[in-house]
């Protein structure tokens, strides 16, 4: 089951240890959803998110201070007994000394953090929908071209690599080559991330690795891109039939969710890389309302139309 520890959170979100006397070791966050605690404040915990990590903002912290001592301990010593996480106080709001008190008591990991609830209530659930999102491993090379995700696969030999080296002296990024990992990080969305091992590195079979990081600077690659679209390269075989309209899109799926494939052919002479670069580009102008092919239907309709217009006057 996938995971966050706690001291990745707190360097990621850059906050401060109320409490570092507390050790957070085998504290793992499994939970993408975060919690603000309300009817818990008020004693009501029936069908309480215990496994989520709890944000004190500024409507918990106004009523907090209106509670009496009693009630207050009663409180947070329920809600510290479960099984949370870590607490997170927002707004540079420091807990009074009874919730510290407590928090010790229970060894609660306890952090704070200046930057308001929403945005960052915001951030840190963008960040664990990707860490904690379903996850494989494939093999293929993943580069942004123009903005959008191109996933290359296909056979081993095939000249993925090449054609990502080309992609990248043309001005594109490289993502990860050999293998990609991919994380769904909602029902429309797949990310796709370099290992981190494999990270910035091409394999170029006759020369070895290469580190395109280094070689050409730090804008030729990326952390991660969303996959918008794949292309698998394949042997150009003379008795299959390819698309060559584009009208009916093919696609594959991959942890639930449906990609646009390409199945391009592979033959001497074909410069891969400018395929790819014009399949994103129009992959960009269909999202934006225009496909070339329905274009040329409508246009040969139209035409033949005309045509059938003209002859039956020219009948009468």
């Amino acid at each position: 089951m996938a995971y966050v520890r706690i001291d990745e959170i707190v360097e990621k979100m850059n906050l401060e240890n109320l409490a570092p006397e507390i050790s957070t070791e085998g504290i793992r966050v499994h939970q993408t959803e975060v919690n603000r605690p309300a009817l818990e404040l008020t004693g009501y915990f029936d069908h309480f998110a215990a496994g989520r990590i709890q944000l004190i903002g500024l409507v918990e912290h106004s009523f907090i201070e209106q509670m009496d001592e009693e009630a207050e301990r009663e409180v947070f010593d329920k809600l510290f007994s479960l099984d949370v996480p870590m607490v997170i106080f927002t707004r540079g709001m420091y807990p009074d000394d009874i919730i510290m008190e407590i928090g010790r008591k229970h060894g609660m990991p306890m952090y704070l953090t200046t930057q308001a609830t929403s945005p960052f209530m915001a951030e840190i659930l963008r960040w664990l929908n990707v860490r904690l999102a379903p996850c494989i491993s494939i093999h293929g090379v993943l580069v942004d071209v123009y903005g959008i995700g191109v996933l290359l696969t296909g056979d081993s030999g095939i000249g993925k690599s090449e054609a990502a080296l080309e992609l990248i002296k043309r001005g594109h990024r490289l993502v990860s080559d050999d293998v990609v990992e991919i994380r769904k990080v909602s029902e429309v969305t797949l990310i796709g991330t370099a290992p981190e091992i494999t990270k910035h590195f091409i394999e170029l079979r006759g020369i070895g690795i290469i580190d395109v990081k280094t070689l050409f600077g730090v804008s030729s690659v990326r952390e991660s891109q969303s996959i918008d679209m794949e292309i698998h390269l394949e042997e150009w075989n003379k008795n299959r039939e390819y698309d060559r309209l584009g009208l009916e899109d093919n696609y594959t799926e991959y942890l639930g969710n449906r990609v646009i494939c390409y199945r391009v052919p592979v033959r001497p002479g074909r410069n891969v890389a400018i395929i790819c670069e014009a399949a994103a580009a129009n992959h960009r102008q269909k999202l934006m309302g225009y496909n070339a092919a329905q274009e040329l239907y409508k246009r040969v309709q139209n035409n033949l139309m005309r045509k059938s217009r003209e002859n039956d006057k020219e009948d009468e």
